[in-house]
């Protein structure tokens, strides 16, 4: 991205419509707050409070939901103001990076899911450090996707 980036004058093209700053700005901070969820669960979670861990773990749920539901609602804007992945190099890269992503995100919540329900017959310490590592992961790349694509 920045390497193709780099080497074109004018960006974002100027036949390309802008992209939501503000409204991801928001739903940056929806999934930085999922983030913060995850972290309550930490500790009754180590308590053996798999019931109130998994409360958190819900919240952590809704949280990233809706921020892939505000993703996607642009996204279908942006696709209704003709930047497609077709339209050119800006379409193909911003759809090619955000949509990892969301890809990525889709998969944390699975596994989120899988982690909880495994929880709840028994505590699994090894599979909640991981999710939280992938978690953390997701969170931890967006500002950056965010300050690459929607900000410079």
């Amino acid at each position: 991205y920045l390497v193709l980036r780099s080497r074109i004058a004018v960006w974002p093209p100027i036949d390309q419509p802008r992209l939501p700053v503000f409204i991801t700005a928001i739903n940056t901070m929806v999934l930085l707050a999922s983030g913060l969820a995850f972290e309550q669960a930490r500790a009754p979670f180590a308590q053996g409070r798999v019931r109130a861990a998994s409360r958190w773990f819900a919240i952590v749920a809704v949280l990233g939901l809706t921020f892939l539901a505000i993703q996607g609602r642009e996204w279908v804007r942006l696709l209704g103001y003709g930047m497609t992945t077709s339209s050119g190099l800006y379409g193909a890269l911003f759809y090619t990076l955000i949509g990892a992503h969301a890809v990525h995100e889709a998969g944390a919540l699975v596994v989120l899911l899988a982690v909880v329900r495994r929880a709840n017959r028994g505590l699994d310490r090894d599979a909640f450090l991981a999710m939280r590592l992938f978690w953390w992961f997701v969170v931890g790349i967006w500002p950056i996707l965010y300050g690459l694509v929607y900000l410079w």
